[in-house]
């Protein structure tokens, strides 16, 4: 797929960018040089190659994904943050219905 420049000009319009003549053929070069390098990435076959979960994966097969352990690092202040509010009930903070 190759683009011309009345395509970039209409996908600019499209888009409401100002784009003027000075612009538009270096956009439409960059453009073009996006859809060459997807045409590449398409011609390249995967056929049989299973996704992986984590690129490294690649090239370490016992790769394992570094988390870091569910730890509470923070005291609990609901109480704090609550008292300043108009109303709570339950930990909740009560607004006012706005649909009736």
């Amino acid at each position: 797929m190759s683009l011309n420049l009345s395509d970039v000009k209409r996908i600019a319009r499209l888009a409401q960018l100002e784009l003027d003549e000075a612009e538009a053929q270096p956009t439409l070069d960059k453009l073009n040089g996006i859809f060459g390098l997807v045409e590449q990435m398409r011609a390249v076959d995967t056929a049989g190659v299973e996704p992986l979960n984590h690129p490294i994966a690649a090239f370490q097969d016992d790769i394992a994904l570094r988390l870091r352990e569910d730890a509470v690092t923070e005291p609990n202040r609901r109480d704090d943050y609550q008292q300043v509010a108009p109303a709570t009930q339950d930990g909740l903070y009560l607004v006012p219905k706005v649909i009736e």
